[in-house]
């Protein structure tokens, strides 16, 4: 696989999880909390991924016992970790802020992906990340509101950055065991699982999730759409494409969502957002265009 497509997989991962708005906000219509959604998408995601190994391939249930880090690091430091930083963030502070701060994931990776898998931090990459930021700064509308951040909004929304990363470095560790996507995916969701059904009531959700033909088909259309398609393409992307850049890609993901909001729900579109979706843009091209020259300078 080309290093194209695999930076289009990635790509495609960011868009889909971009367009996770259009399920979130029918799902908490009904009166599901964040929490009660986060439970959902992983507990059908790992139902998705156990069937789907079943028919296909049996032997992708088997792991070694030494590698569970592998796994607890993908389901349990960065799912359930980051959602539990973020979800608590954007209840004490702007909506702008959260994701500004969850969105210095990409600066994580490349950090700790320099220092684990001695991945070079180059002119490009660190360009790449500096537009891409900033872009991100503009389509969240922090430089118009003025907010100001507290010592503890910014050590939870740096905790949702981070877990947000470690996804891209355990999931690392898990290929170069030779573990496939659909492995990684399964054992991750179903980690995940078991440790946010304490966080919610499960009579009450399924009796929301089974109360209409339509409600199920949303969320199968959820599953499929915000987690599976997105964390198997975004985890077999990662085989060609470095962890730094593979996150830098990955940032499309808020300005899908804000386009959503645009076209979907109506939202104002102020020249700010136009100016920040630009910039993501450049600096995910940057960062395609840096692993091209790094390639021929090796």
């Amino acid at each position: 696989m080309n290093r194209f497509l695999n930076a289009f997989l990635i790509l495609l991962a960011g868009i889909l999880w971009g367009s996770m708005g259009l399920f979130v906000r029918p799902l908490n219509a009904k009166g599901l909390s964040s929490w009660d959604i986060v439970f959902i998408r992983a507990f059908l995601t790992m139902v998705f991924m156990a069937v789907f190994i079943l028919v296909k391939d049996r032997s992708l249930f088997k792991i070694k016992l030494k590698d569970i880090w592998c796994f607890i690091g993908t389901g349990l430091l960065s799912i359930v970790f980051f959602n539990l930083c973020y979800f608590k963030e954007i209840t004490i502070a702007p909506l702008s802020i959260a994701a500004i701060l969850l969105y210095t994931a990409p600066a994580f990776v490349m950090v700790i992906s320099a220092f684990c898998f001695k991945e070079r931090l180059t002119k490009r990459k660190i360009a790449a990340l500096f537009l891409s930021f900033l872009g991100l700064m503009f389509v969240t509308g922090v430089f118009s509101s003025g907010e100001r951040l507290t010592l503890k909004t910014l050590f939870i929304g740096l905790g949702a950055g981070l877990g947000y990363a470690l996804y891209s470095i355990f999931s690392r560790y898990a290929l170069e065991k030779g573990y496939s996507s659909f492995t990684i995916s399964f054992y991750t969701f179903l980690l995940a699982t078991v440790a946010t059904v304490f966080f919610i009531k499960p009579g009450e959700v399924m009796g929301v999730a089974f109360s209409s033909g339509s409600m199920i088909v949303l969320l199968i259309a959820f599953a499929l759409v915000s987690t599976i398609i997105p964390y198997l393409t975004y985890t077999v992307g990662l085989k060609g494409v470095e962890n730094g850049q593979a996150s830098i890609i990955a940032s499309i993901e808020p300005v899908v969502a804000t386009l959503i909001g645009i076209i979907w729900f109506h939202e104002k579109m102020s020249v700010w957002v136009l100016i920040g979706i630009v910039l993501v843009l450049t600096g995910i091209v940057i960062s395609n265009i840096s692993v091209k020259e790094e390639k021929n300078d090796g």
